[in-house]
């Protein structure tokens, strides 16, 4: 094997399919990258045998071959050349790496010894704008739990209805819902659970004008962007039913400016960042909402917020950072708090021209 490419775009494509090696795993060849040159392209591959991620990459290809190299130190050795051509020859156990005035030869493993690549029926496939892909995913994602020992949490269900995107994740303490049109769109029964961090890594690829599709097989995932292919286990399992957490009515809904309520809060918590919740005092006589906070031997604050609002005075305690995360989703100017009672969850929505809905759990209140 014998190619040439220029190394910021052989370090872009390391970059993508280094997530997919395994790092843990007692097989060898799971920790490598599998290289395949053939006609005027460079294929990449990377398995854990969980995720398996491959990349095309034009290249001036001299000798067609296959070879498998260490996915790190190859990874290092390209990112620290200089931005010139790298000269890549890969032969029997050894690949020899030039670039300018610096030389590498590496040890190789054996390209039969590598996972193929899977191949996927695919039943239902949908095209999403990759920015608002993105976004989707920024809301929502961080909302799914860490806890591996209920694997179903660790996800984001994806469904859509008609042409209606809809992303759902919770860790049973919030829950964080976002929605989206995609006209034109049309697969039924699309639903599936995705994993939280696998969205993740996805969404962080650079952004480009070209869609992202995601196609559901049996199984798993398979998501196609530019010239990269992920395949992903689907999370198996029934995901709870949140429909029946979310209240039909309310009795307090107040507006409130999301950068004054965020300062507010962040102001709140820094007595104790810990373990303070911070609690959400309505008055609809004077129109405005008190934060409170109180840390046992350290101290007390408070803060008070204008806000807009219809319904009944009310006093509700929530966990600090948890409304920080819900708030840095909300890309509108005003959020809105709705509030049954200070024993049921809150709601913040985020304000119209945004489909956007978090929901908290409250702390009671001592």
């Amino acid at each position: 094997m014998k190619f040439s490419i220029n190394q910021s775009e052989l370090s872009n494509a390391l970059g993508v399919v280094l997530k997919g090696i395994a790092t843990r795993s007692t097989l060898p060849i799971l920790s490598g990258i599998y290289l395949d040159a053939r006609a005027d392209s460079l294929t990449l591959q990377a398995t854990d045998l969980e995720l398996s991620i491959q990349y095309t990459v034009a290249a001036l290809v001299e000798e067609e071959g296959k070879a498998v190299v260490p996915g790190k130190l190859f990874s290092e050795i390209v990112k620290n050349l200089p931005d010139a051509a790298v000269h890549m020859e890969a032969e029997d156990d050894s690949a020899v790496i030039t670039c300018d005035t610096s030389s590498f030869s590496i040890k190789t493993l054996d390209a039969e010894d590598f996972p193929g690549f899977p191949h996927v029926d695919v039943q239902q496939e949908i095209a999403i704008p990759f920015s608002q892909f993105a976004s989707m995913v920024k809301r929502v994602a961080r909302v799914v739990s860490k806890d591996e020992s209920r694997a179903i949490l660790t996800g984001v269900l994806i469904t859509l209805e008609g042409s209606h995107l809809k992303m759902v994740a919770t860790d049973s303490y919030r829950l964080a819902i976002t929605e989206a049109e995609l006209p034109g769109s049309s697969a039924e029964d699309f639903q599936a659970v995705i994993a939280g961090s696998f969205l993740q890594e996805i969404s962080s690829l650079p952004r480009s004008e070209d869609p992202l599709r995601i196609a559901l097989a049996e199984n798993q995932i398979v998501v196609s962007y530019h010239d990269t292919v992920f395949i992903n286990r689907r999370i198996e399992g029934n995901f709870p039913n949140y429909r029946q957490l979310l209240p039909d009515s309310y009795v307090t809904r107040v507006s409130i400016e999301v950068p004054h309520l965020v300062a507010g809060v962040k102001r709140t918590s820094l007595l104790d960042q810990t373990s303070s919740p911070v609690k959400f005092d309505v008055n609809m006589a004077s129109q405005t909402v008190q934060l409170s906070a109180m840390a046992q031997d350290v101290g007390s604050v408070q803060e008070t917020l204008p806000c807009e609002g219809e319904g009944e005075d009310v006093q509700i305690a929530f966990n600090c950072s948890y409304v920080l995360d819900g708030l840095s989703s909300v890309g509108t100017d005003k959020v809105y708090l709705e509030v049954q009672s200070p024993l049921k969850p809150g709601i913040f929505r985020a304000d119209a021209g945004e489909d956007y809905l978090y929901l908290i759990m409250p702390v009671r209140i001592a």
